[in-house]
């Protein structure tokens, strides 16, 4: 998978110790050449993005500080830089605050957590399509779970429910994991309405950071509550994500706990955590909440680049509608199977997801150095069809 060349076998760590600069060396010669290089040319697969570099020096800032948020003792400062991007962020989505958590796994269930003991929610309804972190969470909560079927093109289809509401979460996703489809967002107008309606915005999220494709998540403002994974289309690295209230004070409540050993109430799933905010502060610092929709555009931008070559080529189709979406394309070679195909590439990368029992390839715009061309012409070559020039 991309990796620059062949790697030396890990160190088996049971022998006898060596000292740190050998350690290293030993790691560095196994670990550096054999990762998977999310931001080659190539790569245009997952929804793991390239991190900027301001993230790599802050992560070492990170360990080499070791602050821990649960108590002001071990983290003021870092408590109150978490706030910061907090306070920055939540508006972006329509809402009053939140906190980090270290995945949208994680966010989804605290969300729903003040779900259950804010509005008495008995039922946690989503779509078919939606992430498995919900039906885990409803499952860890004691809660029922029940979902619901997508209309052609992935989205949630709200009319063939018949169920009862107003004891239930409402799960709408912003960007599904297999094609990046959106529910309908606006305000849900079922009688009795949900008693509270949760957006899991782990990767579309970020699209309303951007002037031109904001419009596409219109009405996530109405939500209870806002999931995002910051190491997705934010460009963090993991682990790191948020979860937003438009009650934030009511679900602080809920979700806050104490101890003999606080000075201040532990909110959230968590205890002890780590300076997460410290990668997401600099980078907005640093590029501003505009300069990082100008990398979502650019992703929007790749994955329109890569629909077009599609379409343009007799051999290729794609499965959802042409055009970027939200930066999730899946598609095909018509006469190679797809799984043959991916394994055979040569110079790049993409991913396989399974729909209705059909396999696609499936290409997410978050690496912003992938080459659409390359791509293109490394699965027609795995195909033994020559690339339009080539």
């Amino acid at each position: 998978m991309l990796a620059p060349g062949p790697s030396r076998p890990l160190p088996a760590l049971s022998g006898p110790a060596v000292g740190p600069i050998q350690a290293l060396r030993d790691l560095a010669s196994a670990v550096l050449p054999g990762a998977n290089h999310l931001d080659d040319p190539g790569f245009f697969a997952h929804m793991d993005p390239a991190t900027p570099w301001i993230t790599w020096v802050t992560a070492q800032w990170a360990a080499r500080l070791n602050q821990n948020l649960l108590h002001p003792d071990t983290g003021s400062l870092a408590r109150e830089l978490e706030e910061r991007v907090i306070a920055v962020l939540a508006p972006v989505w329509g809402m009053a605050g939140g906190h980090l958590a270290p995945g949208s796994t994680v966010a989804n269930l605290t969300a729903l957590w003040a779900a259950r003991d804010l509005r008495r929610v008995r039922t946690v309804v989503a779509s078919q399509a939606a992430h498995l972190s919900v039906a885990k969470a409803a499952h860890i909560l004691g809660l029922g779970h029940q979902t619901v079927a997508t209309d052609d093109e992935g989205r949630l289809d709200l009319t063939s429910f018949t169920g009862d509401l107003s004891t239930a979460a409402l799960v709408l996703t912003a960007g599904t994991t297999s094609n990046g489809a959106v529910d309908p967002l606006g305000a849900v107008t079922t009688v009795p309405p949900p008693a509270w309606v949760h957006v899991d915005a782990a990767w579309a999220g970020p699209l309303r950071l951007s002037a031109r494709w904001r419009s596409r998540l219109d009405g996530i403002e109405h939500a209870d509550s806002v999931a995002v994974s910051a190491h997705k289309w934010l460009h963090q690295p993991k682990e790191s994500a948020l979860v937003f209230f438009a009650d934030n004070r009511a679900a602080n409540e809920v979700l806050s706990f104490g101890g003999a050993y606080l000075t201040t109430p532990n909110v959230g799933l968590l205890g002890s955590h780590g300076y997460a905010a410290l990668g997401l502060a600099a980078t907005i610092h640093a590029y501003g909440l505009d300069g990082v929709g100008t990398w979502v555009d650019h992703g929007m931008s790749l994955a329109t680049e890569l629909s077009e070559r599609i379409e343009a080529h007799p051999d290729l189709e794609q499965r959802n509608p042409p055009g970027p979406g939200t930066g999730v394309v899946l598609w095909r070679h018509k006469r190679t199977d797809s799984r043959t195909l991916q394994a055979n590439l040569d110079g790049a990368f993409v991913s396989i997801v399974a729909i209705e029992g059909e396999d696609w390839l499936r290409s997410v715009a978050a690496n912003p150095r992938a080459e659409p061309e390359r791509v293109v012409a490394a699965v027609l070559a795995a195909a033994g069809v020559s690339s339009p020039g080539g």
